[in-house]
């Protein structure tokens, strides 16, 4: 973790108890970091706003000016690219809260992109591929990124790592990656948090943690981006569960030991198919911390909390709730059921398969604590 301000070239690097930096790595002359933001819902506008002032904060690193690649939509009769760009805000993913004047909207994926040193990805993980191959052959191989993508790609026959994705399609080294317990409302608010970053490069750690930390946004830096990624996705399984047992009116003691459970689910897949995911990635912000988070109040929770109350299927209430957005949890636990299945492993992780049975095959919802021990 940089705790601390650095006042001289030399920095800290990865200690051997929990892979945070620790080593004797002289800075060079070198030239100025453009940053590109791939994304601009909810999410990626409070990011933008963190990047906007924090190359503000350190011109001697970045260029001032950051564009932000926004999907084109009409907003009440304008262009919405045009609207971000007047009123310095984006009125429709992120309203009442404003950016700094550096921050361009742009609407063209490969102009927005075009001489790019940092590329961050904040979209959903269904345009990965689609953006990824738009900009394609016109990015650096030096280029870095990461991402800030909540979600993984998993089939019977492997899992994909949507930072590993970037960096194939894009013929990247590495592509880092970010997550925690970080509502985007809160954040754009600066009310405190903690995120992580896991990144394989002590150099670019350093870089990103210079681009995203805040006194009200803190970042810890670890090696573990594989981590990271895994907490990320598979939350979303635990707290479809802790949504249907607040559904059912179980209170705070089932739901606590729900969340518990789900961790221990999360750790052993992690490091059953992934054999370098680190005990210590758990207690981090991607872990423990986002894990009550989304079994508190994210849209997992209540969407599965309104399934348990109402009896309506999982797509209607996607309809009526998320306005026709699919909801990550269900669906994540669909796939690792085939996962498993295709190892018949299923049994090994009962909350994982006890949430898929009762969402895609009728299993009761008292299932919920009956058959996840």
């Amino acid at each position: 973790m940089y705790s601390r301000p650095l006042k001289s070239l030399y920095f800290l690097s990865f200690s051997s108890l929990n892979k945070r930096l620790y080593s004797t790595t002289k800075f060079t002359a070198m030239n100025k970091e453009r940053v590109c933001v791939i994304g601009s819902g909810n999410w990626g506008s409070a990011v933008g706003k963190i990047i906007g002032e924090n190359v503000l904060k350190h011109k001697e690193t970045f260029e001032t000016e950051v564009r932000q690649w926004v999907f084109e939509e009409d907003f009440k009769g304008e262009k919405l690219t045009e609207v971000i760009n007047r009123e310095r805000e984006n009125p429709k993913y992120l309203p009442g809260i404003k950016f700094t004047s550096n921050i361009k909207a742009v609407p063209d994926l490969v102009e927005a992109s075009r001489d790019a040193s940092i590329l961050v990805f904040v979209l959903p993980h269904q345009f990965v591929r689609g953006v990824c191959e738009k900009m394609k052959g016109t990015i650096s191989r030096d280029a870095k990124a990461i991402s800030l993508i909540k979600g993984l790609e998993i089939k019977p026959e492997r899992v994909t790592l949507f930072s590993e994705e970037i960096a194939r399609k894009l013929e990247m080294t590495h592509v880092a990656a970010l997550s925690g317990a970080n509502i985007a409302d809160e954040v754009a608010l600066n009310r405190f948090c903690e995120t992580t970053i896991g990144c394989r490069s002590e150099e670019d750690g350093r870089l990103f943690y210079k681009l995203f930390n805040t006194d009200y946004f803190h970042v810890n830096v670890i090696r573990d981006y594989v981590g990271v990624e895994l907490c990320g996705a598979l939350k979303n399984v635990v707290a479809v569960g802790a949504g249907i047992s607040d559904g059912l009116g179980y209170g705070s003691n089932t739901k606590a030991a729900i969340i518990r459970l789900g961790l221990m689910e999360m750790r052993k897949f992690g490091q059953t198919f992934f054999g370098t995911v680190e005990d210590s990635t758990f207690f981090e912000s991607c872990g423990i911390a986002d894990l009550i988070t989304t079994c508190s109040g994210g849209r997992n929770r209540k969407v599965a909390e309104a399934f348990a109350k109402t009896g309506k299927p999982i797509d209607v209430l996607e309809r009526e709730m998320l306005n026709g957005q699919k909801l990550q949890g269900t669906l994540t636990a669909q796939e690792v059921h085939q996962f498993l299945s295709t190892r018949k492993m299923t049994e090994e992780f009962p909350l994982f398969e006890t949430v898929f049975r009762i969402v895609y095959e009728n299993a009761p919802l008292e299932s919920i604590v009956r058959d996840i021990i």
